[in-house]
């Protein structure tokens, strides 16, 4: 019988970079084209091979009690164990604090990173770790995958001066034994090796390749998305209505709205007299009328009156009317422009 995979999710951070979102509920839990981030997050497991069975760890802190609850209600299938980071010491600390989970293989990934990847050949996969990269113009602001002459990985490096590496590695990783992982977290920690007061887990994937006779290949991919700022949620939203994640056709089918496609509407929402898209995600419960929005997200219950958005996040349960503008407001906010 093969073994369970380990699937393991740090999203404990504050979301500080998407503020005013993040006051009421954790990123993970923003909409981007009808879905939640966390999860188009599990969506990226859809293609998982045939039979292998996967149990979840989410290491949560700010708010995890929200995520636990809407899994329990919207995923009550899967398998998930919950593990609290009360203090953000880094992706290794997050990642060592799940340790009672973590034995045979298993998947790491960070909970804003959306790629899209075929997970198909894990089954039949003959390397210790392998590490998502893409190719990217400017690799400084990244953690690079750095290559032998073999082909496989020698070292990781995080924010790298030279140009001449651009395989930055993208946030998604496979270890075949995932207590390896879990030994070198335990030097790196003993060896306080870290950058800004965190243990990243580069170090940690170092020290295994130090330590042991293991062959780390890289695994490119073409699309790498990212929903930590406001602006990379709306570019991903983009992103994401653009290759067939919208409603486009229903909701050009209601009485009294124009649609510029793509967009996504809920069926549960009600619009008036307005104009939507391109690239608008309006959640259920949404009331909209005599409006003109484009680029934007609204989440559900919230009503936008007599007003022109572009460029917008509205969280849940808010009102916005009156003029043209560029708003990004949180949860149960009201707004007369």
């Amino acid at each position: 019988m093969p073994e369970t995979l380990k699937v393991v999710i740090p999203m404990a951070g504050y979301g500080t970079r998407l503020r005013p979102q993040t006051w009421s509920r954790p990123k993970q839990l923003i909409s981007m084209a009808g879905k939640t981030v966390i999860e188009h997050v599990l969506d990226m497991f859809s293609t998982l091979p045939e039979g292998m069975e996967a149990e979840y760890v989410f290491v949560v802190g700010y708010l995890g009690d929200k995520i636990q609850a809407f899994m329990d209600e919207e995923y009550p299938e899967l398998t998930i164990h919950y593990v609290e980071q009360k203090e953000m010491r880094g992706q290794s600390h997050a990642i060592y604090l799940a340790e009672q989970y973590i034995q045979g293989p298993m998947l790491m990934v960070f909970a804003d990173t959306l790629i899209e990847t075929d997970l198909s050949f894990l089954s039949e996969e003959q390397s210790d770790i392998v590490a998502w990269v893409k190719p990217v113009p400017d690799p400084r602001r990244f953690g690079v995958a750095e290559l032998g002459k073999d082909g496989y990985v020698t070292r990781l490096i995080e924010k790298p001066k030279a140009m001449d590496n651009n395989l930055a590695v993208v946030g998604f990783y496979y270890f075949k034994e995932g207590e390896l992982l879990v030994e070198a977290i335990e030097k790196q920690i003993e060896r306080d090796i870290k950058l800004k007061g965190e243990y990243f887990l580069a170090d940690a994937i170092n020290i295994m390749l130090e330590e042991h006779d293991l062959r780390m290949r890289t695994e490119k991919v073409g699309v790498w998305l990212d929903a930590g700022t406001p602006s990379a949620l709306l570019e991903t939203n983009r992103y994401l209505l653009d290759h067939g994640r919208d409603n486009s056709q229903d909701a050009a089918n209601r009485d009294g709205v124009k649609v510029i496609p793509p967009v996504y509407v809920h069926p549960e929402a009600q619009v008036l007299d307005s104009v939507l898209g391109p690239h608008v995600a309006v959640g259920p419960g949404c009331e909209i009328s005599g409006s003109v929005i484009k680029n934007s997200v609204i989440e559900k219950n919230s009503k936008v009156t007599h007003v022109i958005l572009e460029d917008t996040l509205i969280g849940q349960d808010a009102e916005v009317g009156g003029e043209a503008s560029t708003v990004n407001i949180g949860d149960h906010s009201t707004i007369d422009l």
